[in-house]
């Protein structure tokens, strides 16, 4: 999967307007979410893709948004995310002077200062019916999401105090909202409210299936399927293993699919650049206080198991086919037998 986006401006605030890019994958379990993810929103609800890091969720949801076909803002949250950071906040002042000369010996002099209030993408997303994508919205802390339980429940957007020109805004009948968020047990995440989930659809997305992960891993590195399939067996038996602080994803697959492409390597156990960078990413994915200890010693040796598995050794060496014309490759010469002499 891989997705797209156009920045626009709209009265004055950036929007997003997905776009599927050239050679989008969509196998049918990707068709299956989608449908799904857009039968909720088509009945006023909304959207939450639920799943562990690198399983696609915020493609799923750009994806989805541009089959909605509205213009889309997008939120990321974090730790210091508060309620102004979605709503919006004072900006600044507006300053008015009239100097009054009406009667020439007379001046009038009429001062004004108001404060200036400025839309953030939660509300302009409210006022004109775009797609609210929130991107990992159990990073922020609740009590600023609690906003939201009035736009997706009321269809009312109340405003803080400091707008003094507006009290709350009715939500467009078009605006919907899609988030993803990663398990609860990753760090940095805080759980979310009760209330807000009852007002959402979760869809849980697990590591996509195989074939899947071939189609997506050749088609962003360019490299043939046949070596994708190898990269992302060795990549998903290791996932299988448990033996790391961080699960390598498709991600990881498409990590060293590209890196083989560009350097031209060949996938085999034979090729030392190969096996060099599948340990080094493969091998990021766990913390080690000692590059020698023996827990860094025992995954080297399991994942140099894994990739002569997958990578079998080449009948032709690798040297010989960087040194050859593209698309051919030298012959390996046929070393004859010498006839031993016959003792007589």
């Amino acid at each position: 999967m891989s997705e797209s986006t156009e920045v626009n401006q709209y009265n004055g605030m950036a929007t997003l307007t997905p776009k599927p890019r050239d050679g989008f994958v969509e196998t049918e379990s990707v068709k299956s979410v989608t449908k799904r993810a857009l039968s909720y929103l088509k009945a006023g609800y909304s959207v939450h893709f639920r799943g562990p890091a690198g399983t696609g969720k915020t493609t799923l949801a750009l994806h989805t948004a541009s089959l909605l076909g509205r213009p889309a803002v997008m939120i990321t949250g974090d730790e210091e995310m508060i309620t102004s950071n979605l709503v919006g906040s004072q900006h600044g002042y507006n300053y008015r002077k009239v100097v009054d000369r009406y009667i020439h010996s007379v001046t009038r002099l009429e001062e004004t200062t108001d404060p200036r209030w400025a839309d953030h993408r939660l509300t302009t997303a409210c006022r004109n019916g775009h797609t609210l994508i929130y991107d990992e919205f159990t990073r922020s802390r609740p009590e600023a999401n609690n906003v939201l339980l009035g736009v997706l429940e009321e269809k009312l957007l109340v405003l803080p105090a400091q707008n003094q020109q507006e009290s709350y805004i009715k939500v467009h009948p078009d605006f919907r909202a899609i988030f993803t968020s990663n398990p609860q047990e990753y760090a940095g995440i805080h759980d979310s409210q009760d209330a807000l989930g009852d007002r959402i659809v979760t869809i849980d997305i697990d590591h996509a299936d195989h074939d899947l992960e071939v189609n997506v891993a050749a088609a962003r590195s360019g490299i043939d399927k046949d070596k994708a399939a190898q990269i992302v067996g060795l990549v998903r038996e290791f996932r299988e293993t448990e033996e790391y602080d961080q699960a390598p994803s498709l991600r990881t697959s498409i990590t060293i699919c590209k890196v083989v492409a560009q350097e031209m390597l060949n996938p085999s156990i034979g090729d030392d650049a190969f096996v060099q960078i599948c340990l080094d990413i493969l091998g990021s994915k766990s913390a080690f206080t000692g590059r020698m200890g023996s827990k860094y010693l025992q995954q080297q040796k399991l994942l140099t198991s894994l990739i002569e598995h997958h990578c079998p050794s080449s009948p032709v060496t690798t040297s010989a086919k960087r040194s050859a014309p593209e698309g051919k490759v030298p012959e390996m010469k046929k070393i004859e037998s010498v006839p031993q002499r016959r003792q007589i």
